[in-house]
């Protein structure tokens, strides 16, 4: 198993290539597989922001890794006036939405609740398939709805069997 602990800037070689997901790319712990079918298991820190489209990783043996973005059907939403873009990425805020932003444009996973309601602002709502990197945050880190601080959040970090199949 190609065993990965360390981020690092992205090189112009690398060894193997990783095709994630947004959600496979944001997480800390994760077994998966390279695109040539090799064993891979991701051990990086907790806490940082997702792996971006053409990071690199290096591996324990010294390999580098290049992560690849896997395509995933998104919603592309336009509007007529930019006025009508900033009130639908408020309406989807507000629903705590993560959102690709771009120029005079907008992606979000497709879910077709969402698509609705987008279509009754008035915006323009195609499917497509495409690279997903939605804006990180201002503030980093997890998001939560309590008031009674961090400590009520402080779970226990879930264990995984990397290397077992059954």
């Amino acid at each position: 198993m190609l065993v990965i602990h360390q981020r690092i800037a992205a090189q112009p070689d690398w060894d193997a290539e990783l095709l994630l997901t947004f959600e496979a790319r944001s997480k800390s712990r994760l077994r998966t597989f390279s695109t040539t079918g090799e064993d891979v298991g991701l051990f990086l820190e907790r806490g940082q922001p997702p792996l971006y489209d053409g990071e690199c990783l290096r591996a324990e043996d010294g390999r580098i890794v290049r992560v690849c973005a896997r395509p995933e059907q998104l919603l592309h939403v336009t509007c007529a006036t930019p006025f009508e873009l900033m009130r639908a990425a408020y309406h989807l805020g507000n629903r705590h939405v993560a959102l690709q932003l771009g120029d005079g444009w907008l992606r979000l996973p497709d879910d077709y609740v969402l698509k609705a309601m987008l279509e009754q602002l008035g915006a323009k709502v195609e499917l497509i398939e495409a690279a997903y990197q939605p804006e990180h945050g201002a503030y980093g880190g997890g998001h939560h709805h309590s008031h009674a601080g961090d400590a009520e959040f402080s779970y226990a970090p879930r264990l995984h069997q990397f290397g077992v199949r059954k």
